[in-house]
């Protein structure tokens, strides 16, 4: 498989480039990579790269980007911080990554048990790590169940992943919300902005 160039990019669109992505994973959960030569993709992106999608994901060691949806070098951007949330200075490289680069697809890929997403749940306070755990715990009061606070924490997993999905949802909002730029191309159809959930058991990301 060779590295994008400008015109394989031009011919992408939102819905080709979430199609292209959903294959990747299926080859990846079935341990199929697609037939590359990465040192050939090296010299082939040496003057230039055309990526097709953006994908914010979490610095967890087992959620490549690149791996999980099979992709070579080249072929999408990738921005990871621990929760996957956004601030200025990402939404600035979305900006980049979309409206200058040409990528069509921008995705906010969350994880299931998420040890940042923990963190939150437990209010866990730690030096730096004290601000980026504030960005996620709006999530985590806005999943409503369960009541008992007993319940509320990072010893449930299903409340985890609860909170995890509300956090990429929330994500997705702030993302409209505070880029003018992002929010103006996916209502022209320039690019999609979606969500997704990878399950660290099997390797399978559902699109949200």
């Amino acid at each position: 498989m060779k590295a994008h160039t400008k015109e394989t990019q031009a011919t992408m669109t939102p819905e080709k480039a979430i199609v292209f992505l959903k294959e990747g994973n299926e080859r990846f959960q079935q341990n199929l990579k697609a037939n590359r030569n990465l040192l050939e993709q090296v010299n082939d992106t040496k003057d230039g790269q055309f990526p097709f999608a953006t994908i914010l994901s979490c610095i967890d060691s087992r959620v490549s980007a690149e791996l999980v949806f099979d992709q070579g070098l080249g072929d999408i951007f990738s921005v990871r911080i621990a929760g996957n949330f956004v601030n200025e200075d990402i939404l600035g490289s979305m900006e980049f990554a979309c409206k200058l680069a040409g990528t069509k697809l921008l995705v906010v890929l969350g994880h299931t048990s998420c040890g940042a997403v923990k963190g939150a749940c437990d209010h866990a306070r730690l030096g730096n790590l004290t601000k980026l755990i504030n960005k996620i715990e709006p999530a985590v009061d806005a999943v409503t169940e369960p009541r008992d606070e007993s319940l509320r924490n990072s010893k449930n997993l299903d409340f985890v992943d609860s909170v995890a999905v509300k956090n990429v949802e929330l994500t997705l909002d702030n993302i409209r919300n505070q880029s003018p730029i992002l929010k103006e191309m996916e209502q022209q159809g320039e690019i999609a902005i979606v969500g997704g959930m990878y399950d660290i058991s099997d390797g399978k990301v559902t699109f949200m």
